[in-house]
């Protein structure tokens, strides 16, 4: 039953990998080089064959283009560069991204002052437009960051895949080789040393080291060997749950946090590319930092209670399931993560 239910949730999580080129978030930077000169880039997802998504930035009735946007097209993402002149500044003035409210993604807005302070704002197919501050607000910044981490790992098919198999490890053995309790209005898990939670715990710890570390600059790593391994992860640990089935313990069912832990610390850097592009503003990069960090565990924990949610209202329909089922999730999982292994390794 929890197989077949853990299962449903991972076609659902599947199925969301199909829109995944139109929830790209585009990027619109505005580096202020003098008074009234900025430095644009506008970067938009490209939708393959050299197509683009159409959206497009209307600023100010004050500015105009300095020079000509050079146009480039890499890695299915569409970018401008151009200087930008605006008599009297931006700030005050209004920009808005036509054509966003017909589609399905986002827009960070990232605008960097001459001192050194930075706005960073983002837009959304219902609220496509925002107004130029003289100074940022830490609230704005918390509220922003908050929405990016939510969104950042609410989107991360791999992370919520890794995340569903280290439930699943937890729901069948507990780490002590006893069978998890569910009953009806509720999910009793009877972890002698509450396992689900230490792996939790241990997650979040390890994901937030190295997403500080790299977000602040001192840990630098290629991102594609980094999106390898996090696979790689899935597979590990999907293998895990078949070796449980086979009567073999392996080192993440008798300590599932150490593999969380271990992994972890990959995961981390991948979280961090979430904050590549919208980077941390001057100012208030402890705020942005923390509540990145503080939208990524809501994430998780989101994920984590639809899941544990679901198999709770299954045991109180008294919903059943064949035996074969219970392979149908790992193999998923892991066939999955492994084509991923092999798409990433082949895009080096």
């Amino acid at each position: 039953m929890k197989s077949a239910l853990l299962l449903l949730v991972l076609l659902a999580i599947s199925g969301r990998s199909a829109f995944a080129h139109e929830v790209r978030p585009a990027y619109l930077e505005l580096r202020q080089t003098e008074s009234e000169t900025y430095a644009t880039l506008w970067k938009v997802p490209g939708l393959g064959d050299n197509l683009r998504l159409g959206i497009y930035v209307e600023l100010p009735a004050g500015c105009r283009n300095a020079t000509e946007p050079r146009a480039t097209m890499v890695n299915n993402a569409y970018a401008e560069r151009w200087t930008l002149k605006c008599a009297g500044g931006l700030t005050g003035g209004t920009i808005n991204i036509a054509g966003l409210a017909s589609t399905m993604t986002d827009v960070l807005v990232r605008l960097e002052r001459l001192d050194g302070t930075t706005q960073v704002t983002r837009l959304t197919p219902s609220a496509p437009s925002f107004v130029v501050e003289a100074a940022p607000r830490a609230l704005e910044v918390a509220r922003t960051y908050t929405v990016l981490g939510v969104e950042h790992i609410l989107s991360g098919i791999d992370h919520l895949l890794f995340i569903l198999a280290l439930i699943l490890i937890c729901l069948e053995t507990g780490g002590t080789g006893r069978a998890t309790k569910v009953r009806a209005l509720h999910l009793s898990i009877d972890f002698r040393h509450w396992t689900l939670l230490k792996t939790v715990t241990a997650f979040t710890i390890s994901h937030s080291i190295t997403l500080t570390l790299a977000a602040l600059g001192y840990i630098h790593v290629p991102q594609a060997p980094v999106e390898t391994v996090i696979a790689l992860s899935i597979v590990f640990v999907a293998s895990e749950i078949l070796h449980s089935r086979q009567g073999r313990m392996g080192l993440t069912l008798r300590a599932p946090w150490i593999v969380a832990f271990s992994f972890g610390l990959m995961h981390g850097l991948g979280f961090a590319s979430g904050l590549s592009e919208a980077g941390l503003p001057d100012g208030h990069i402890p705020t942005a930092l923390l509540f990145f960090s503080i939208g990524v565990e809501v994430g998780h924990f989101l994920f984590i209670g639809f899941v544990l949610s679901i198999i709770a209202l299954a045991v109180r329909v008294k919903l059943r399931a064949p035996r074969w089922a219970q392979l149908v999730p790992p193999y998923a999982i892991g066939g999955m993560a492994m084509f991923w292994v092999i798409q990433r390794i082949a895009a080096f």
